[in-house]
């Protein structure tokens, strides 16, 4: 079938991931260097060295090739916060600073990928509602760290998910002010303190469950 004939020693599929890792990686550039404003079908696939209806196989909108974008930055930090965290030891706060520093690093290292995650998803409608479902995953993930570290109840889920949902917007807020400049520290500094604020909040959040069980 002409679908998948092989050309040039590489079958259509190939071919097809190929482009889609062309439209990608120009997407990236355009939006982490213009913006979501400045970012079209038509600058894409120039970018690409491709044409529109290339573009099309791949993604059906823009909106969809930026979320595409924005998908695979959060799944490679959130992977890279996951093994940070299963390569500290057994101290708790080392876990923490391992996890923030991998975040920042996966985040923050290249400038583009800060600028898509941090500004541009609330520059389109269609990355702000991702960001939104994004927040939510993260505070999932905080949670079940949450429950293997201190343990867990019925009892006290719903001040995991509370707790969990507070670290997650103010990690979130945290590292956008950082990266704006405002906060005026280094980034080892940032890490170390925003490790100690977490452990803190864990902390807090245990001992209020304690009492609660305590009190009946």
């Amino acid at each position: 079938m002409a679908g998948t004939r092989s050309y040039a020693g590489r079958s259509a599929e190939e071919r097809r991931a190929t482009r889609r890792r062309q439209l990608l990686d120009a997407g990236l550039e355009l939006l982490g260097e213009h913006g979501w404003a400045q970012t079209t079908v038509r600058g894409v696939c120039q970018r690409a060295g491709l044409t529109p209806r290339f573009f099309y196989e791949s993604f059906p909108s823009l909106d969809d090739l930026a979320v595409a974008i924005y998908d695979e930055i959060v799944e490679d930090a959130t992977a890279a916060l996951a093994t940070a965290v299963a390569g500290a030891g057994d101290d708790r706060r080392a876990r923490a600073t391992a996890a923030i520093e991998a975040m920042l690093d996966a985040l923050t290292e290249d400038p583009r990928r800060a600028r898509v995650v941090f500004v541009e998803a609330m520059g389109s409608e269609a990355l702000t509602r991702r960001r939104m479902a994004t927040m939510g995953e993260l505070a999932e993930i905080i949670a079940g760290y949450g429950r293997a570290e201190y343990g867990a109840t019925p009892e006290s889920e719903s001040l995991v998910r509370i707790t969990a949902a507070l670290l997650a917007g103010g990690i979130a807020e945290l590292l956008l002010a950082w990266l704006d400049g405002s906060l005026g520290v280094t980034r080892e500094q940032l890490a170390t303190d925003c490790a100690e604020l977490a452990v803190g909040i864990g902390d807090a959040a245990q001992r209020i469950a304690v009492a609660r069980r305590a009190a009946g």
